[in-house]
């Protein structure tokens, strides 16, 4: 990449910052407490006043839970695999890491604090949901149930069960799950202690 094309990455850093922050609903205060990054290098930054440097970037990525090459919007590598694109919804970031249509799907999905925001809102619908904690950590409300999962903590329950999963924390969750959409549940199989049996759960 030549410095005109170095130039022009980084000039567009800053309305991408500004997409991604006004997409989650964040003000420049909260993402400054989330990321420990002054209001106005933030502010300068979105504006294209600040020049982007790693040192800038890195905490932003995390905080958005995207990946810094797309932060950046760093042209394509020439990598024959398929990179999949991140979806947001309710400030919440899912990665698809599954492509096979039915069955059971895997995501990674990024929590910014205190995400998402206002009253829960429980929901109930066809599937069986698997979560584990990867980093941060993550509220489940499952009917009766009010639980608060850690990192290497997994939750797995019947989506027809009324739930809700949220970030209460002061720092982002990472969080891997799978769903599957027909109440397919997850199966473990595990090599007991004698070889001449096998157990499914």
């Amino acid at each position: 990449m030549d410095d005109a094309q170095t130039d022009a990455v980084l000039t567009a850093v800053g309305p991408r910052l500004r997409a991604l922050r006004s997409g989650r609903g964040m003000t420049l205060g909260q993402l400054s407490e989330a990321t420990g990054i002054s209001v106005s290098t933030l502010s300068r930054l979105e504006s294209g006043e600040r020049r982007a440097t790693l040192e800038l970037l890195l905490p932003l990525a995390r905080v958005h839970g995207v990946p810094l090459d797309e932060l950046v919007g760093a042209p394509p590598t020439g990598d024959p695999r398929i990179h999949p694109r991140p979806i947001t919804r309710h400030g919440i970031t899912v990665l698809p890491l599954s492509r096979r249509p039915g069955g059971i799907q895997a995501f990674k999905m990024f929590y910014p604090p205190h995400t998402p925001s206002g009253e829960p809102e429980l929901q109930v619908h066809e599937g069986y949901d698997w979560v584990y904690v990867l980093s941060g950590r993550l509220r489940l409300l499952l009917g009766e149930h009010d639980l608060v999962l850690g990192p290497g903590e997994v939750a797995e329950f019947d989506t027809r069960t009324p739930h809700w999963l949220g970030n209460p924390g002061d720092e982002a969750a990472e969080v891997l799950g799978l769903f599957g959409p027909q109440g397919e549940r997850l199966h473990v199989r595990a090599r007991p202690a004698s070889r001449t049996r096998t157990r499914t759960d």
